[in-house]
């Protein structure tokens, strides 16, 4: 199963109907969807099309789970094309109940010849769009979407799969500089102690350099456990394989690829709180601005 963006953008367009009283008209319906933590549709519909909104809001929750989605619709009158005819009976109707209105309200604006040629589209009923013609016309649109987030977002899952292999790198750069630390303040305390002590250089033998050397040990000891990355890393590398094998798996992964993104960029913070060098400083950097890169894209999976 695909991982879908939640960022597309399709469009389409049928001729609609027509008669000897009604213009030829094209139909369209454009959608467009951009990123979201819940699925939010809205609607911009023309008059002709307004009834049908109950049957696209339907249509799209049985596809999109996650997106501000907008969804346009209208109807297209073709140029140069013939106006629809207003009959003798309409516009003999139209008069007696503009009569009424006025002798009731006289300050109402009286009827223009657009609103009697929209009345008199609305009542021959020739250019009446059906739902079944609405919906199949949407599904095309929709199905357009969807291959469109789906593009987009295989193109988010190779950028990811990108990070990933830095981070596992960075990570693999980490695991012998805490080993080397230790080493390196195990020397410098026992080098400390032996000046303190006036040794210089003392034989392996001496009582004296025997109790520098165990006093060195249990300071280098304490200092490996203040820097110990090593539980980090561990968790570090199970979100990375949690996340690559969400990527595989596809499907709705949006909301626990973001709790993943949130648990790396904790460990990526311990790691440089702990850290004794500038080189490991330097890691934890790099692992956060990959991270914050990652969690940019998460954010527009579905």
């Amino acid at each position: 199963m695909p991982i879908f963006s939640m960022t597309g953008y399709a469009t389409a367009q049928a001729a609609g109907t027509a008669s000897p009283d009604h213009a030829a008209s094209r139909l369209g319906v454009e959608i467009r969807s951009v990123n979201s933590r819940f699925l939010d549709l809205s609607f911009r519909l023309s008059e002709e099309l307004r009834q049908h909104e109950p049957a696209l809001r339907e249509l799209l929750q049985s596809r999109l789970k996650r997106g501000k989605v907008e969804v346009r619709g209208g109807v297209e009158t073709a140029a140069g094309a013939g106006l629809a005819t207003p009959s003798p009976a309409l516009l003999q109707r139209l008069g007696s109940v503009q009569e009424q209105v006025l002798a009731w309200l006289p300050q109402a604006r009286p009827l223009g010849v657009a609103d009697v040629m929209r009345l008199a589209g609305g009542e021959s009923g020739g250019g009446a769009i059906d739902t079944a013609q609405v919906i199949a016309l949407a599904t095309e649109a929709l199905e357009g979407l969807m291959q469109a987030r789906a593009r987009e977002g295989e193109r988010l899952v190779t950028m990811l799969k990108g990070h990933l292999k830095q981070l596992r790198a960075l990570a693999e750069q980490a695991k012998p500089l805490v080993p080397q630390l230790v080493e390196q303040q195990r020397t410098r305390f026992l080098e400390r102690w032996n000046e303190a002590l006036g040794l210089g250089a003392p034989s392996a033998n001496s009582p004296t350099a025997q109790t520098a050397q165990d006093r060195a040990l249990a300071e280098a000891t304490a200092f490996a456990i203040r820097i110990d990355v090593a539980e980090e890393l561990t968790r570090l590398a199970a979100h990375l394989d949690e996340i690559e094998r969400l990527l595989s798996k596809g499907g709705e992964a949006g909301k626990r690829l973001d709790f993943l993104i949130q648990e790396l960029h904790r460990e990526a913070n311990t790691l440089g709180s702990k850290s004794q060098a500038l080189e490991l400083t330097r890691i934890s950097v790099d692992m956060k601005a990959l991270i914050e890169q990652m969690r940019e894209q998460v954010q527009n999976i579905e």
